[in-house]
């Protein structure tokens, strides 16, 4: 079956650093742009096999060159100032400059205060909101010289109802802190012709830290990260000086450009398909025809 989004080698000698890269849907993404000739920083703490989640930033790097683009694998801790430096400084010696900042890291933790203990809460906030303030931060002064720049956070709608914080505050406040980047950034760096975007998705995507965390579960009801990077190339393809502070449901903005088949994304055909976390009412309503 083809791509429902075509490469066009719109990303060729384009540098994209992307953290969360060796796996999942950081992976996913850098691999669609490498399809195009993308250079690819592949940002991760993995440098070795986990015993139970395959891939590592050598492996994805790999699997890019494989693909047509240029990898450089960096082990990154998005937490450690001075490895994050480090990893830009060798990004913007290799291939000259920075163009696409891809914010994907997260930790995450489905727990209620009583249950959070702050060693987890500590590392929830200083992967996702502080990891993605600071790669941002470490960046800007490159991207501000990039082609067509753009900087995604792979965060939800900043949506305030409760029932997103009840269950689980301390990640919400998290992952809801990456959002409240794009809030602010996109305006921030509007003179500089930078956008600012937010992407999330509108089910649940099986990846192989999804597959670990449900204990070797059942795929039925999630969507491939596939979806997450056609989105993404949709979105790096728009002109950053005209596309930038929104918060986009991957199943829309694929539809705004022309996909209106969706089953070639489901793990399991058929299966009744499972909503995300943060997804607003509206989107929810639209897709699976009754209220949260």
């Amino acid at each position: 079956m083809p791509d429902a989004i075509p490469n066009t080698g719109f990303f060729a000698g384009k540098t994209v650093f992307i953290t969360g890269a060796s796996r999942g849907i950081g992976k996913e993404i850098a691999l669609k742009l490498a399809k195009d000739g993308a250079n690819i920083v592949v940002a991760a703490k993995t440098a070795t096999t986990h015993p139970k989640l395959p891939g590592t930033i050598y492996t994805a790097a790999e699997e890019i060159e494989k693909a047509g683009g240029h990898a450089l694998p960096c082990v990154v801790d998005v937490r450690d100032e001075v490895a994050v430096k480090a990893a830009v400084d060798a990004a913007v010696k290799r291939f000259g400059g920075i163009d696409i900042l891809i914010n994907n890291a997260s930790a995450i933790s489905l727990t209620n205060t009583e249950d959070t203990d702050m060693k987890r809460y500590d590392l929830m906030h200083s992967i996702n909101t502080r990891g993605t303030y600071l790669l941002t931060k470490t960046c800007l002064p490159y991207m501000k010289k990039g082609k067509n720049p753009h900087i995604l956070n792979i965060s939800p709608p900043l949506d305030m109802d409760a029932k997103w914080f009840g269950p689980h505050v301390g990640y919400t406040m998290a992952k809801f802190g990456m959002s409240m980047c794009v809030l602010g950034h996109h305006e921030e760096f509007r003179p500089y012709g930078i956008a600012v975007n937010a992407l999330w998705p509108l089910t649940a995507i099986w990846t192989s830290a999804m597959e670990f965390l449900s204990h070797g579960g059942d795929s039925a009801g999630n969507r491939k990260a596939s979806i997450m990077s056609d989105s993404a190339y949709v979105i790096l393809y728009q002109d950053s000086k005209m596309f930038t502070g929104n918060f986009l449901i991957d199943e829309e903005i694929l539809k705004k450009h022309g996909v209106n088949d969706f089953k070639q994304y489901e793990c399991v055909p058929g299966s009744s398909l499972i909503p995300d976390f943060f997804v607003p009412a509206k989107s929810y309503e639209a897709r699976f025809g009754s209220k949260l």
